[in-house]
């Protein structure tokens, strides 16, 4: 039994989440700081032989060695598990590393996944491909079908994985109808929540039992460092992964999960403000005549949007659109069309990457979904003529602007 527990801030047990986001994590060492502090250590130094054996062996909660217990990656999970309403956050080294552990630490050979066919290209891969070659079987289903879920579960199956707001079409799946289809079953639902972030959803209070995130994205928000998380129950973080952790190091790093840390402190005003923009671009693609189709949960015109409505408190800062065409000139007429408004930016980002304070531009078919078959794609809804927008924190009109120079021409 670990009785000796590492101390926890002593904030009123009511306190809301723009509080959590600058005030959760450690208490200030003897030494007062205000910001918190930075532990560049990979190892700490224990008073005696006996207690550095108890502090091993999980006897004593205490710091050990940065693969897997450090200060100020433990403020980073503290702080996050707070936002998303969970018990507990184990941070890794990037949001596949999240994955991968998420993966390794529930799920063994003959076991079922069902996903999402329109989560992350890498996430496709990761499940199909490599965790495949091992025994784990994965199904494929819409996002936003619940029928096709229900309809793909087996006896053997352990995990549900979503993705919502999806990347990069943005369609929204019913979390709690995902959870009573798991929970049914006796198996497990993940939601990847890294498009909204805990300042617009929070699926563990819709039944969720795992939230992903790529840190990488919205929480540190200005596109700094790579980083990854899970949060979920204490029993899950403690018994399932904290083990894979110390085992395989998919370790995060405290100067990354310090900028991280920081950054959770302005993610809510960061996503109201971006959010706000990335309505008023779609609005305006969405009249534009060069513009065949946008995608944003806040739109009336999104499939989901009553879903996203009841979901999210806004609709995020993604918008992808579909560049419009000549129906019948095909798919490469349609890449050119959109490579072409991609080129004639001056002021977005061209990278795949997101959640930056600098908006960004990408095409999603050639980029972060270019490993894919066409089939795949085709069938997660990626098509050449699709664009997708993070917005950032740029004035808003220069930003139509910046689009209208590759738009204009083919209207």
């Amino acid at each position: 039994m670990n009785d000796k527990k590492i101390p926890r801030v002593d904030l009123p047990p009511d306190v809301r989440l723009d509080t959590l986001a600058v005030r959760e994590g450690l208490p200030n060492s003897p030494w007062g700081e205000n910001s918190e502090a930075l532990f560049l250590t990979s190892s700490f130094v224990h008073p005696d032989a006996a207690t550095a054996a108890a502090r091993f062996a999980n006897e004593e909660e205490a710091f050990v060695y940065t693969r897997f217990t450090n200060p100020t990656v433990m403020m980073m999970e503290r702080r996050l598990a707070a936002m998303e309403g969970t018990e507990a956050c184990i941070a890794t080294s990037s949001g596949m590393a999240a994955i991968l552990l998420l993966v390794m630490g529930l799920l063994k050979a003959g076991d079922h996944v069902v996903c999402s066919q329109s989560v992350f290209g890498s996430t496709i891969k990761l499940l199909a491909g490599e965790f495949g070659k091992f025994g784990v079987e994965t199904s494929f289903v819409s996002q936003t079908d619940v029928s096709e879920w229900r309809k793909a579960m087996k006896p053997n199956t352990k995990l549900l994985f979503a993705e919502t707001p999806s990347n990069p079409l943005t369609e929204i799946c019913d979390i709690r109808a995902l959870a009573d289809i798991a929970h049914n079953a006796s198996a497990l639902l993940a939601v990847d929540n890294c498009f909204c972030s805990p300042a617009l959803q929070q699926p563990a209070k819709l039944g969720a039992d795992l939230i992903i995130h790529s840190g990488t994205k919205y929480l540190d928000g200005q596109g700094r460092v790579i980083a990854g998380a899970l949060c979920a129950s204490e029993a899950l973080v403690n018994d399932k992964f904290v083990p894979v952790m110390r085992s395989a190091g998919m370790s995060l790093s405290p100067f990354n999960a310090w900028v991280v840390l920081k950054g959770l402190e302005t993610l809510s005003i960061r996503m109201q403000a971006q959010s706000a923009r990335a309505l008023q671009l779609a609005q305006w693609l969405e009249a534009h005549p060069a513009v065949e189709r946008v995608y944003h949960p806040w739109l009336a015109s999104h499939p989901q949007h009553e879903l996203a409505l009841r979901q999210q408190s806004a609709g995020g800062a993604v918008v992808s659109f579909v560049v419009r065409s000549q129906q019948a000139a095909g798919a490469a007429l349609a890449r050119r069309n959109a490579f072409a408004v991609v080129d004639a930016t001056r002021i977005c980002s061209i990278t795949a990457n997101l959640g930056d304070t600098k908006t960004t531009i990408t095409h999603p078919a050639s980029t972060s979904h270019g490993r894919l078959t066409e089939e795949q794609r085709l069938a997660a809804g990626i098509t050449q003529g699709m664009l997708r927008v993070a917005v950032g924190l740029e004035d808003l009109e220069d930003l139509k602007a910046d689009l209208a120079r590759g738009l204009d021409p083919l209207a």
